[in-house]
């Protein structure tokens, strides 16, 4: 797949603004990850990485940047005994993992919409 796109992006004055568009257009349809309590779900394979093909896996940023991973690392922390463990019962933190997925999609779709409106101008202004 990467070879085909270099080849369709040529070398012309166009050749970046291409190479952005075609891998946008190619990334979007990824499944989003989400977040979830483990211990609201019974069916472990859905705790599976599909391209790392790791049977369990976790994700977090620094924890300045998003309140999920702040949770991320204090449940973490707690699991490997470095910090006592979180006063939260499972449905509450599944609770607030569903509000952190609610608000990435949201964001991402703002996005999404931001980058049709500025394509739309672009195409009517060219």
């Amino acid at each position: 797949l990467q070879k085909s796109l270099k080849e369709t992006f040529g070398a012309d004055k166009y050749s970046r603004a291409r190479k952005e568009v075609l891998t946008y257009m190619f990334s979007r349809p990824m499944q989003m990850a989400l977040y979830f309590c483990t211990g609201v779900l019974d069916d472990e394979t859905l705790f599976r990485h599909y391209a790392l093909n790791v049977p369990f896996y976790t994700h977090f940023t620094s924890p300045i940047r998003r309140y999920a991973d702040i949770v991320v690392h204090r449940l973490l922390s707690a699991s490997l005994g470095v910090s006592s463990p979180i006063k939260m019962e499972k449905e509450d933190i599944q609770r607030q993992a569903e509000h952190c997925n609610d608000r990435k999609m949201a964001s991402k779709r703002v996005q999404e919409l931001s980058t049709d409106l500025f394509f739309s101008i672009f195409v009517r202004v060219r």
